[in-house]
């Protein structure tokens, strides 16, 4: 079993805000990992980052592979350039954290999914909300409610230039607002309720009428389950202020779960219990890769697998069809 003085030797592929802001910084904080490379296309990018934090740097993902040798690598790459760094990853033997999202659809899932498992390396999805106590205490509250009949989920801010960099087209990204900051409210809604039955969207390139960008900025979907459970999901990366919360009402009251807090109420809106956490969130970003070494030392089972993942890449593919079409999706066709 990992102990304080046996880390895991980690290297960080792609070098923009996420692996910035939260990646490189929580490997800093962790028990059981170390920073060991960095590698980035980018060169001028790549030698910066290798300065500051004191570590070799790289463009080439394969030569730092060969020359590092890392345990595993925490990949948070544009969308599109995901499957060539888990392939080449698997073909070294050397296991993955993933930045959300998994794959850009069902396909690439599927196929990613079986990559990994004839490789015999661990991927896990960065879905850091599963790694922080607010989230998990919602889940635990849930049970108190009763019957949830009705889910509203909501995550939105303001992008200045929607169109900027990789993300703005949907070549690159894959998809928009939905496929991007969106995973997160899509992770939590088949962690906590499982895979919708039908699903009804629609996506927007209108904040900015004058940019050039085809990935949307704003998606709002409806979703049901045969269990009489409905809702609604609204996603934007146009539209201020920030917000982020999920409310779940149950048939013995509701269940709110904001970025920092979690409240459950009665049926008449009153307030039962909260629990609150400050600094609410870069704690979690350690957590998970440290949780992460946990499965790599065979103590811990992988929380956030390809697999799990599959039915995320459904849901996005029923609410780009149904977009598309202006008909309701089932989700569950997408799978196997």
């Amino acid at each position: 079993m990992l102990n304080e003085t046996t880390l895991r030797r980690a290297a960080v592929v792609g070098l923009g805000s996420q692996a910035r802001e939260d990646h490189l910084p929580a490997l800093a904080d962790c028990q059981f990992a170390e920073l060991a490379a960095v590698c980035d296309t980018d060169r001028e990018t790549a030698g910066g980052q290798a300065v500051a934090w004191r570590v070799p740097g790289y463009t080439d993902l394969e030569k730092m592979l060969a020359e590092v040798r890392p345990d595993f690598v925490i990949a948070a790459v544009p969308h599109h350039a995901g499957r060539q760094v888990i392939e080449t990853c698997a073909a070294a033997g050397v296991h993955v954290m993933k930045e959300k999202p998994f794959a850009v659809d069902p396909v690439e899932a599927a196929d990613l999914a079986a990559v990994c498992a004839k490789a015999g390396i661990e991927l896990m999805v960065t879905v850091q909300r599963r790694f922080h106590p607010i989230y998990t205490a919602a889940l635990q509250l849930l049970e108190q409610i009763g019957t949830p009949y009705l889910v509203e989920g909501r995550y939105t801010f303001c992008c200045a230039d929607p169109a900027a960099g990789w993300r703005g087209q949907r070549t690159l990204a894959g998809g928009g607002a939905l496929m991007d900051m969106g995973y997160h409210l899509i992770d939590l809604l088949i962690w906590y309720l499982g895979l919708p039955d039908r699903i009804l969207a629609d996506v927007s390139t209108a904040a900015a009428p004058h940019a050039d960008y085809d990935a949307e900025d704003t998606a709002l979907v409806h979703l049901s389950y045969d269990t009489g459970l409905y809702g609604s999901l609204l996603i934007s990366r146009s539209s201020g202020p920030k917000s982020e919360a999920l409310a779940i009402t149950g048939t013995r009251g509701k269940v709110i779960v904001e970025r920092g807090s979690v409240r459950r109420l009665d049926p008449a809106g009153q307030q039962i219990e909260s629990l609150t956490r400050q600094p609410a969130w870069p704690a979690a970003a350690a957590a998970q890769i440290d949780a992460f070494c946990r499965v790599l030392d065979g103590t811990r089972t992988n929380p956030s697998p390809p697999e799990t993942h599959r039915a995320h890449a459904a849901f996005l593919a029923a609410a780009y069809e149904s977009a598309t079409t202006a008909r309701p999706s089932d989700p569950k066709e997408y799978l196997p």
